[in-house]
């Protein structure tokens, strides 16, 4: 039986500087890991590794959509409401 659980990560207003080094933070500690996945999996077995040759893309394309919303916050002068959970599941191999 897969099991589903879901844990806040990060819920409140926020001013847009705020914001931006929380998340920048999040995504910049996100592509270091998969930069060091793929480090070691070129290290270790002389091949990189999909995924995090797949994800880091995404992960900086991500990054550039947030700085562009928080651009438009500061340029407006507004808050920023973020509500971000974590969804886990328990699932069988």
């Amino acid at each position: 039986m897969n099991q589903t659980f879901n844990v806040k990560l990060i819920k409140g207003h926020f001013p847009a500087e705020e914001a931006k080094d929380i998340l920048q933070h999040m995504f910049t500690k996100k592509i270091h890991f998969h930069e060091m996945k793929n480090f070691s999996s070129r290290e270790r077995y002389g091949i990189d590794d999909a995924t995090s040759v797949r994800r880091i893309p995404e992960l900086i394309q991500s990054q550039t959509e947030i700085d562009e919303i928080i651009q438009l916050a500061t340029d407006s002068q507004q808050e920023m409401l973020i509500d971000a959970v974590i969804t886990i599941q328990l699932i069988k191999k």
